[in-house]
Formats: structure tokens, C-alpha cells, sequence
């Protein structure tokens, strides 16, 4: 019942700001416990809404997960990313990388006979450098947000996973002083999460990770069990 409480909670107060993001997969520290990984998060197309084209960008960050509960994990990261944005008429803008960072947490509510089933939410926010165009200052931000519900099964070999999320990755970009918040195509929120976990050893793996839909966007990873 505190598990369904949580989600419910979260979800109200993330359901008015909703915005996606790598979703982790269904492995999660115990309590008190951690896990420590490289990723690399590629943001191939992401719509933007009216004329203002699609987004690009390519992440790399580090990970820190820490068990606050068996069922409750916190979901750190900090690294550097780039933003490419192309407007339906005019050039692509590109913002080379500068540093970037997120959070989340996720929820484990069914691990049974190797089964698992996670509710998420996930945030990153990348700040690259700003540029200069016929004199001005250009500055943007890429806003990030996702809830996400996967279920997985361990084959030993492999754990692979898929779910839904609901998502938006926003574009607030400045000219000068002059600040504008461009939301994501609003009719794309809704996607779907296709990944796996790949063990190497007791305490090591790879993640996998694709989603589609609301997005094209992948993501992999290297992780570490302390």
C-alpha cells in the first residue's frame, strides 16, 4: 500500500509538469546499497511543437542509483551534452556540450518468480555552451522529463524489458535576454521503452536501451554493483 501511495503521489505532482529520459530498467540496489555506471543517451529526433522543427542531442553522464529501500531507488547523474535544434525552415543551430545533470527514482511494486514490474520518474536538464548568430547571444537549455511503468524477466543470460512512459522534452532557448520555453509535439507524449540488461559478472552488466514513438532515442550503458 505505500508503494501504490508513493506512486500516486509523484505522479500528481510530476503529472502538471510532464515532459523523456533513459528509463534504467527494472535492477535496483537494496537497501542501502549502490550502483555506479557510464551512459551514453543519443536523442536521434524529438518534434517540437508549431514550426519549430525537432531536437537532437547526445549525452554522456554518470550514474549513482542508491537503495533507499528494497523497493525504492534514487537515480543520480551528472555529465555533458550538446543540443542541435532544427526549425521547420531556417538552419539547425547546434550548442556544443557543456554540463548536465538529472534525478529520479524508481518504484519496484511486483518482483515475483523472476519477474519484475517498476514504476519511474526520470529528469535531465543539459546546459551546453552558448553561441553567437548575426551578433547575438544564443543560449538554450534542454528540458527533460518522463514517468515511466516497465516489467521485465530474468533469463540469466538476459533481462530484457519493455513498458510505456509518458514524456516531454522541452527547448528554452534565449536570444539575448529574451527567454522562450518551445514544448515538445504535445500529440507525442506517449511512448514506448524497449531494453535489457546484460550481466558480465555478479556485480557488473551492460543496459541496453531504445525508445520509440514520442521519441527516437537510445541509450547504453556500463554498471557497477558496490
Amino acid at each position: 500500500m505505500k508503494k501504490i501511495s508513493l506512486i500516486l503521489i509523484f505522479s500528481f505532482i510530476c503529472a502538471t509538469r510532464l515532459w523523456a529520459a533513459p528509463a534504467y530498467g527494472t535492477k535496483m540496489p537494496e537497501q542501502n546499497q549502490f550502483f555506479f555506471g557510464g551512459q551514453t543517451y543519443v536523442v536521434l529526433e524529438r518534434d517540437l511543437e508549431g514550426v519549430n522543427g525537432d531536437m537532437e542531442s547526445l549525452q554522456h553522464l554518470f550514474l549513482i542509483s542508491y537503495g533507499v529501500l528494497d523497493w525504492l531507488s534514487l537515480d543520480l547523474k551528472g555529465g555533458a551534452g550538446d543540443i542541435h535544434q532544427t526549425p521547420s525552415q531556417g538552419n539547425e543551430i547546434s550548442y556544443p556540450a557543456f554540463v548536465g545533470g538529472g534525478y529520479g527514482f524508481r518504484v519496484k511494486f511486483y518482483d515475483k518468480d523472476k519477474t519484475k514490474a517498476v514504476f519511474g520518474f526520470q529528469h535531465i536538464s543539459i546546459h551546453p555552451y552558448s553561441v553567437k548568430i548575426n551578433g547575438n547571444k544564443n543560449k538554450a537549455v534542454l528540458d527533460d522529463w518522463q514517468l515511466s511503468f516497465l516489467a521485465s524477466h530474468d533469463f540469466d543470460v538476459i533481462t530484457p524489458y519493455i513498458g510505456g512512459k509518458w514524456s516531454r522534452m522541452d527547448y528554452i532557448h534565449w536570444v539575448e535576454d529574451d527567454r522562450n520555453r518551445v514544448k515538445s509535439d504535445t500529440d507525442k507524449s506517449i511512448g514506448v521503452v524497449v531494453g535489457m540488461d546484460v550481466p558480465v559478472s555478479e556485480k557488473v552488466w551492460f543496459n541496453l536501451e531504445g525508445q520509440f514513438v514520442d521519441v527516437q532515442a537510445f541509450s547504453g550503458s556500463v554498471n557497477f554493483h558496490f
